[in-house]
């Protein structure tokens, strides 16, 4: 690629992160307006988990073939292609008038953010060097704590403001101005021939899609039933099929050597709890007081910036304390805190003041999950070999999804009854799983978090 003037790279920058920037938004955007799509679509338990899920099974699943269809493709070839699905998708998520046109338009979302997102930060890495890079990373890395705080915020607004169907609709024209602008920006990459592990890509998919099956059954049917079971069992089943294909193939999509370097497979560890406890406080919290305590979609949001702003803080301070004291004891206090946070939610009733243990508990939690998040990308990406570090990245990043997706199966399957019949008490059990999730954590990445002070320079931590 071709060297271009320095002001046409940082307006290219902006417009990519644009891009990237309605990826994030999308995670947690949803999670306010969720009683309004239940009441308007006659919503259950189980679609509104998937709701959620099926955006970030799609994302997290995808997300390393879409890396390679940039490399094979060319990474500009790519991010158009997932902007114009992401931006069908939904348009076509809004005008859902039924819970399969809904799912759907949310699996596609998912489809287009996998080609967009790996696509989009190949391009940042190209377009800058040097110096220059590490502050466009630092941009870059900045998108995910403010995508996540105005997603609550913006969420609450067009809920309670024209309806929830806008925030899908808020996506079109901002994704029609970003495939209009790009392609004058950035100039086309010539295609690598370059093998894609398609078949890797759907076995990985399709495993965490029944292991997510099965977790929301078991809400209903319970964990013996054979609706919860027989989709567990195939989730086994097409996991290992997986390491099976990745092993022989010539080109797979994931190298399971990698899961050989302690760094990685810490900082895959962390990755997955982090984003399982951050999710499931989203999805819990914002059913929790729309639902049990009454509160609009646009306060939910208000009450929600906290807990974006306690993650974004956690993420800034873990980054120096990483550099000073290293992973380790920055990954157990995260964890540690986040329990802490969790210990109050866990007490939950229907007379448990919001402002002096819901807001208070869910923000200490977000602090804790923010250090983690960054402490698990410099552990992967500054503690393996330079040239490992793109394949790490790759495999910390699909955890971040994947995660996402789990975490809020399994809370959404321990708070069944609460969420089913706006009690408090399903709640307070799936908060409780929180809290002892973060301090079993704590204890594994104790054993399993290296010591030593990862050097942060460059180091772009999860979107």
């Amino acid at each position: 690629m071709s060297v271009m003037p320095h002001s046409r790279r940082w307006i290219a920058l902006a417009v990519i992160c644009l891009a990237q920037f309605m990826l994030i938004l999308d995670v947690t955007v949803v999670n306010v307006a969720l009683p309004d799509m239940a009441a308007d679509l006659r919503l259950d338990r189980t679609t509104l988990t998937w709701a959620v899920t099926a955006y970030t099974l799609c994302f997290g699943g995808l997300m390393l073939l879409g890396g390679r269809l940039a490399d094979a493709f060319g990474a500009r070839r790519t991010l158009l292609t997932g902007l114009v699905l992401f931006t069908a998708a939904s348009l076509v998520t809004g005008l859902a008038a039924s819970a399969p046109l809904l799912l759907g338009g949310r699996m596609a979302q998912g489809v287009g953010a996998a080609l967009l997102s790996p696509s989009a930060l190949s391009l940042v890495t190209t377009l800058f060097h040097g110096a220059e890079r590490n502050k466009a990373l630092g941009v870059w890395a900045a998108i995910g704590g403010t995508g996540s705080a105005a997603g609550v915020l913006l969420g609450g607004a067009l809920t309670d403001g024209p309806g929830w169907r806008w925030i899908f609709y808020v996506n079109v024209p901002v994704g029609l101005a970003v495939l209009a602008a790009l392609p004058t920006l950035v100039p086309a990459s010539a295609r690598r021939p370059a093998r894609l592990d398609l078949p890797g890509a759907l076995l990985v998919t399709g495993g965490t899609g029944a292991l997510i099956y099965g977790l929301v059954q078991a809400g209903d049917t319970g964990w013996a039933s054979r609706f919860a079971l027989l989709p567990l069992i195939g989730a086994a089943v097409l996991y290992g099929a997986f390491a099976a294909v990745e092993r022989a193939g010539r080109a797979p999509l994931m190298d399971l050597r990698m899961f050989t370097r302690r760094p990685v497979v810490a900082g895959a560890f962390l990755m997955l709890i982090a984003t399982a406890l951050l999710l499931s406080a989203f999805f819990l919290g914002s059913v929790y007081l729309q639902h049990v305590r009454g509160y609009s979609a646009f306060e939910t949001g208000l009450l929600f910036l906290p807990v974006a702003v306690g993650t974004a803080f956690g993420a800034h301070l873990g980054s120096r304390l990483v550099g000073q004291l290293g992973s380790r004891p920055v990954a157990v206090t995260g964890m540690v805190l986040t329990a802490v946070g969790c210990v109050p939610l866990a007490r939950l009733d229907g007379g448990t003041s919001v402002y002096a243990a819901v807001l208070p508990g869910l923000a200490v939690a977000s602090v804790g999950i923010g250090a983690v998040f960054v402490t698990a990308m410099a552990t992967a990406l500054a503690m393996v070999d330079p040239h490992e570090s793109g394949l790490a990245g790759g495999v910390v990043n699909t955890f971040h999804e994947v995660g996402g997706s789990i975490g809020v199966a399994v809370v959404s399957t321990v708070a069944a009854a609460g969420i089913d019949r706006g009690e408090s008490g399903g709640f307070a059990d799936a908060f409780t799983l929180a809290a002892v999730t973060a301090a079993v954590g704590a204890l594994v990445a104790l054993g399993l978090v290296p010591r030593g002070k990862p050097e942060m320079t460059g180091v772009a931590h999860a979107h």
